[in-house]
């Protein structure tokens, strides 16, 4: 069974981490790239925000019996494919998680560009996906 309360925890942070993102995505490229402390936030930001998101994911293909996810990509396409979120979102946030796994693990290096363009899709995907699991929870359920 899903633990609603649990989902809702997750789901008030990942929305705090996005609304930190789109606080700090205000200014310009050049003024990101020059700012070690505004990219360290925003990195952190994603980070959490894209992490609640993969373990609200982890925890509905788990405790619905839809199969143990081979990647994080698996896991919102899961979501996708039962109706919880649409393919598409399943897509923006694959791309996420990706993005997610060069900031946690150091992959080579991370371009500050890459992460600067891509965050305005990345912070509609997990507006979208908070929004849609909120309500395949149920029509009263409301986020802390």
């Amino acid at each position: 069974m899903t633990d609603q309360r649990l989902i809702l925890r997750k789901l008030a942070s990942l929305r705090e981490h996005v609304n930190r993102m789109r606080r700090r995505h205000m200014g310009n490229l050049n003024a990101f790239v020059a700012d070690v402390d505004l990219q360290d936030a925003l990195g952190m930001s994603l980070l959490v925000s894209v992490q609640e998101a993969l373990d609200i994911a982890l925890h509905f293909c788990s405790n619905q019996q839809w199969g143990l996810p081979a990647s994080y990509a698996e896991a919102f396409a899961l979501l996708g494919s039962h109706g919880v979120i649409t393919p598409e979102v399943a897509a923006s946030l694959a791309k996420m998680a990706a993005l997610r796994n060069r900031l946690a693990h150091g992959y080579a290096s991370v371009e500050m560009a890459r992460i600067w363009h891509e965050l305005p899709s990345g912070i509609a995907a997990l507006e979208t996906f908070a929004s849609s699991v909120a309500s395949h929870l149920g029509p009263s359920t409301s986020i802390p």
